[in-house]
């Protein structure tokens, strides 16, 4: 590897933690967000591309993997040359991607209005953070999807990002997240998409299966940070994590239920829809865990933080020994 060569990786190291510390310190963009722009643009995308078919999902789904990712890496290759302006197009590219303080707080922020007993402020609050009817939530309904929320989106918006940035750089953060968002719009079980989301959701399925392991992984790990069991995210991780309809979901919700000693999973309404999930958590025969309450929404909360900063490090590592191997020149 070349000395432009070490430079070029330090600088896609240090962009993904400058990504992640201005995250911490200012959440997300508050005007102009590139994630909304992105959605706006494939709302376009769809209207003109609509047909209640796969083959019309697939065009879609590429059409939007091009379209946030194209302009992204041919600015990422014309930077490869000055690490400080790579740098700083990874940090910019991480910061608008990621979703780690604005996740915590919106579940610290349920989690409050359960805790005063204000259901209906709650139910007002949690269509920001979970996609379930909300009319249909007492307080231990509201805390549980919640809770699931916050797991699932550890993984998504928090540690997969890191994922692929610290294997393909800006353009890998970029891509993950445009495949997520399309997902979130297009990758439901409905009579509208059901084909045409086909592509989008498959995809974002195979984008999001290394972050969801490495989040129930990093969950273990940051478990007693947060007065948790690592014992009980490892067996609950192992033991439950495939149950879940999701081939990634389960894994880190399963890892959340056991870190915190709750029951998660059963049954969730979606508007007209009814699904009953197996639950994870609790004894073997999944009767034994408690509900989640209000206070383990905020306990939740804090163990997503410690699981991006993990996330963030080691990212950071990888970043920079990827593609070490070889002789210096």
């Amino acid at each position: 590897m070349t000395r432009s060569d070490r430079a070029s990786r330090r600088s896609v190291a240090a962009g993904l933690l400058l990504g992640w510390a201005a995250d911490r310190a200012f959440g997300d963009p508050r005007r102009g967000h590139p994630v909304a722009l992105f959605g706006s643009t494939m709302l376009a995308v769809e209207a003109r591309l609509w047909r209640d078919d796969r083959a019309a999902g697939i065009a879609y789904a590429a059409t939007g993997a091009l379209v946030c990712t194209g302009p992204v890496a041919l600015l990422d290759r014309a930077l490869r040359s000055r690490p400080v302006g790579r740098a700083l197009l990874t940090a910019a590219v991480t910061w608008a991607a990621l979703g780690g303080r604005s996740l915590a707080g919106a579940g610290r922020d349920l989690g409050a209005l359960v805790a005063r007993g204000d259901l209906d402020g709650a139910r007002a609050l949690a269509p920001t953070l979970v996609g379930r009817d909300p009319a249909t939530l007492d307080g231990a309904g509201l805390a549980r999807a919640g809770l699931e929320s916050v797991a699932e989106n550890t993984s998504d918006a928090v540690v997969a990002p890191f994922v692929w940035g610290a294997l393909l750089g800006a353009p890998g953060v970029a891509l993950h997240r445009g495949l997520n968002t399309m997902d979130a719009m297009v990758g439901h079980h409905s009579p509208r998409y059901e084909r045409f989301g086909w592509a989008a959701a498959r995809a974002d399925d195979v984008a999001g299966w290394p972050a969801a392991r490495a989040s129930a992984a990093l969950t273990v790990a940051a478990a007693s940070s947060v007065g948790g069991s690592a014992a009980g995210a490892l067996r609950t991780w192992l033991r439950d994590g495939a149950r879940h309809p999701s081939p990634n979901a389960g894994r880190v919700e399963a890892a959340f239920a056991g870190a915190l000693g709750v029951r998660l999973g059963g049954r969730n309404v979606y508007g007209g829809r009814v699904e009953d999930r197996p639950v994870l958590g609790g004894g073997p025969d999944g009767r034994q865990g408690r509900e989640p309450s209000a206070a383990d929404l905020e306990r939740a909360a804090r163990l997503s933080l410690r699981v991006g900063a993990l996330a963030a490090v080691l990212a950071g590592a990888v970043a920079r020994g990827v593609g070490r191997r070889g002789p210096a020149r």
